[in-house]
């Protein structure tokens, strides 16, 4: 599990775009945000409200009335992170509110951390204002208090997270989200291609797709339509993407399971709409999937992939894997690692199982020893790093459409279309980046290659 950034540290400067300046008297509150995307839209969402009531944001411990700590509790390792964090917010201010996934263990909370003013579980954006407006009461100046149009992100200005729905109908035995949040529970249509367009009029130039399950996105409306544009539009993945593309910023597509309708998503990706799939496979063997309880465990995946690249050669697939599952045998593991050398993905990533509080997996039989997963993942991650890289020395020579993260001083940090921030590569440029700015989409030679970066000059 990784940190979002920013980080609230007391010696690192905030990140200019959730900086908001105080006038005087003005309440004040800090945000950590730990744990995956989709968290990281509820702490946007929580900081737009409390802009909108009068709050100024703030990046610094010291700076803060108040400092709210948004959770992760997918994995243990996951909730020690965040009771550290919990606590460094209480040691460095004192004055700490907590919300997110682990929040729906308050008694495991405050077993470590009984001073936290306030425990609160996954999405309950009321129940953060009030214990906010408990700890710190708000001031608003309605003269003065102005919300940019698409609210405050933590997110760099040029892209940013959408989450389509909320909750899960999936019942994977390794996963406990969907009692942390729910079933699933999809936004309209419309109001989503409101917020993209936004976002887009707002300078965003890339809009990441999240959900538990973007696949299943409006099965619990029925697909219902609803107007747009003077026409009508579907609460449904495709006609969500298509439409989306039409807003003229990149959009990638995460956590999209390998549903049949899928399909029809891929002849029209391209030059908005991303050929880019994010697919959580998690196991390739048939029996090791029943274990997991996972949805479509039966899918000839092989096969979809091969279709998937002769309809659209310039596709990207990355996905997650779970290494260790209880029960998984030698003979099963090393069906993995031949299916991986079949597929070929171009972005891969994986974690050991570990036991989770409430989930089904821990009473599973035969259990893998943790020096079998250490040994299983290094195997594993030798394989894909191969294969990254035999893919990417394939790039040399090419030209690449690219959007700049970073400029500084020695170079430009980029991505291109195959590469979601943090989680994959970068194109990195060292000569003719001057006249960089982030947000750019330019076109770029690659030169170089390694295991998962690119280095390229501008064209």
């Amino acid at each position: 599990m990784s940190t979002n950034p920013p980080d609230l540290r007391p010696d690192l400067a905030p990140a200019a775009n959730i900086r908001s300046a105080a006038r005087p008297g003005q309440p004040t509150i800090g945000m950590v945000s730990l744990g995956c995307p989709k968290a990281l839209v509820d702490s946007e969402r929580i900081l737009t409200r409390l802009r909108a009531e009068g709050y100024a944001i703030t990046g610094d411990y010291a700076g803060a009335d108040s400092v709210i700590v948004n959770t992760c509790g997918f994995l243990d390792s996951a909730k020690a992170e965040s009771l550290d964090a919990i606590g460094e917010a209480l040691n460095e201010n004192g004055k700490v509110i907590v919300t997110g996934c682990l929040g729906a263990e308050e008694d495991y909370i405050r077993g470590t951390h009984p001073s936290v003013l306030a425990v609160t579980g996954p999405h309950q954006y009321e129940q953060v204002l009030d214990a906010v407006h408990a700890a710190v009461p708000p001031d608003p100046d309605p003269y003065i208090d102005l919300l940019p149009p698409a609210g405050l992100k933590l997110t760099p200005r040029h892209f940013a997270y959408l989450k389509i729905s909320e909750g899960c109908n999936h019942k994977c035995k390794f996963c406990i989200i969907p009692d942390m949040r729910g079933k699933l529970v999809s936004r309209p249509a419309h109001a989503v291609l409101r917020e993209a367009e936004k976002l887009v009029e707002s300078g965003v130039h890339e809009i990441l797709v999240i959900s538990q399950d973007t696949s299943a996105y409006g099965v619990d409306r029925r697909h219902d339509t609803h107007p747009w544009k003077g026409g009508e539009v579907r609460t449904h993945m495709t006609d969500l993407a298509r439409e989306m593309g039409k807003l003229g910023a990149w959009v990638r597509l995460h956590y999209v399971y390998p549903y049949p309708h899928v399909d029809k998503l891929i002849p029209e990706m391209g030059e908005n709409l991303l050929p880019y799939l994010d697919i959580p496979f998690q196991h390739s063997h048939p029996d090791v999937l029943k274990r997991m309880a996972r949805p479509a465990a039966s899918s000839k995946t092989l096969e979809r992939i091969a279709t998937w690249r002769s309809i659209n050669p310039e596709i990207v697939l990355r996905s997650t894997f779970i290494v260790g599952y209880p029960g998984e045998t030698e003979a099963e593991f090393q069906h993995l690692l031949d299916w991986m050398e079949e597929a070929r993905l171009d972005r891969v990533g994986a974690f050991k199982y570990e036991n989770v509080a409430g989930a089904r997996s821990n009473v599973l039989p035969d259990h893998v020893s943790e020096g079998l997963k250490e040994e299983r993942y290094a195997r594993f991650m030798e394989v894909a790093q191969r294969i990254s890289a035999e893919k990417l020395a394939a790039k040399v020579g090419s030209t690449l459409d690219v959007i700049v993260d970073e400029v500084d001083g020695e170079g430009a940090v980029c991505r291109t279309k195959a590469d979601a921030p943090e989680i994959d590569g970068n194109l990195f440029i060292d000569e003719g980046f001057e006249d960089l700015s982030p947000g750019d989409i330019l076109p770029v030679r690659v030169d170089e290659a390694s295991e998962y970066d690119l280095w390229g000059t501008p064209v």
